[in-house]
């Protein structure tokens, strides 16, 4: 009776059996070796599945018809968590980079052409420290990189690109995230300046994003990309704190700088040693980004970077010109 009411238990699921093929075969084993009129009357009772269901539902295991029959490994609670990534990884749903992003300006043929190198005065101490900490900071990593000696190849130029915007990533996300905490911790409003922030450091990231699809860093590469972020944010936020002006013309600052860089690179893509850039295809990431047309090639990416590092520019000096109070000028996206 045990044994039945068992194999009962397992046919009958809210009025209709759903099981594997596995379990299906051992659950009639197991009614053969019973006495029939028992058997069958408990069955009777219990509105057991016929044999042609049990048939049914076995083809539709087989055919992988999950709908109606769920086989276990496809149900969440039966899944390891290992399966479950790697189900997550093999998705089709899954957006491909770059197709969620944050608002962000996209601009014309003509702007990204008009875009040209500009500088502000600085006025007072705390915008000459700000320009002489950027340019201590520029000469420095030009020297250890020696990106101004010998030739200025196209590995040269990527590996200076993706670790300058692993740096440029940083101020945006910790300027947002201190603002917040101060919004929270004050319980008052923030006057709009955290979303623009947090378009800044993603803008940022996918500079990064798009120049390592050119690029397979080395371990070397990496270890100093964790040391030099590791000592960047903790020396920004604490002058975040201190002093949001100093950062955010220090921002401006280093995006004057930007623009120069991604000036002299046009340039090589033109004159110099960089001409393949011309016409090498622009990574599927950055025509989606930046609404490039499908035929893009680099030169265009790094004139859409450059656009984007221009607006960085004259963000960051507004801001810093501003009180902290004050509300913020740029609409999401702008």
């Amino acid at each position: 009776m045990e044994t039945i009411s068992t194999v009962c238990r397992s046919l009958h699921h809210q009025g209709k059996a759903v099981l594997s093929s596995g379990g299906i075969s051992r659950a009639l084993s197991l009614v053969h070796h019973v006495q029939p009129s028992v058997g069958f009357a408990l069955i009777q009772t219990r509105h057991a599945a016929t044999k042609s269901d049990v048939d049914s539902a076995v083809r539709d295991v087989k055919a992988g018809k999950f709908d109606t029959v769920p086989d276990p490994g496809r149900l969440e609670h039966f899944r390891t968590a290992r399966q479950r990534t790697d189900v997550a990884k093999t998705d089709d749903e899954i957006p491909p980079m770059g197709a969620n992003a944050l608002p962000h300006p996209i601009w014309t043929a003509q702007e990204m052409a008009a875009v040209t190198v500009t500088h502000k005065p600085p006025e007072g101490i705390v915008d000459r420290m700000a320009y002489f900490s950027v340019q201590v900071m520029r000469k420095t990593f030009d020297r250890i990189s020696g990106f101004n000696r010998g030739e200025r190849n196209e590995q040269k130029w990527l590996k200076r690109i993706c670790f300058l915007e692993t740096v440029a990533g940083v101020p945006g996300m910790v300027a947002a995230m201190t603002r917040h905490l101060h919004s929270l911790r004050r319980l008052r409003r923030d006057y709009g300046w955290i979303h623009t922030l947090l378009e800044e450091a993603e803008n940022e990231r996918m500079h990064l994003m798009t120049a390592m699809q050119l690029k397979e860093p080395s371990w070397l590469f990496r270890t100093s990309v964790i040391g030099t972020q590791g000592v960047f944010v903790t020396v920004f936020s604490a002058a975040y704190l201190i002093s949001p002006r100093f950062c955010h013309r220090f921002v401006g600052y280093l995006e004057e700088e930007a623009v120069k860089t991604y000036t002299k690179c046009l340039e090589d893509i033109e004159h110099g040693t960089l001409g393949i850039w011309k016409v090498k295809p622009a990574p599927d990431v950055a025509v989606r980004y930046w609404n490039l047309a499908p035929d893009s090639t680099m030169k265009d990416v790094i004139l859409a970077i450059r656009a984007d590092e221009a607006h960085h520019r004259i963000v960051n000096h507004t801001l810093a010109s501003l009180n902290p109070n004050t509300y913020n000028p740029y609409k999401p996206g702008q």
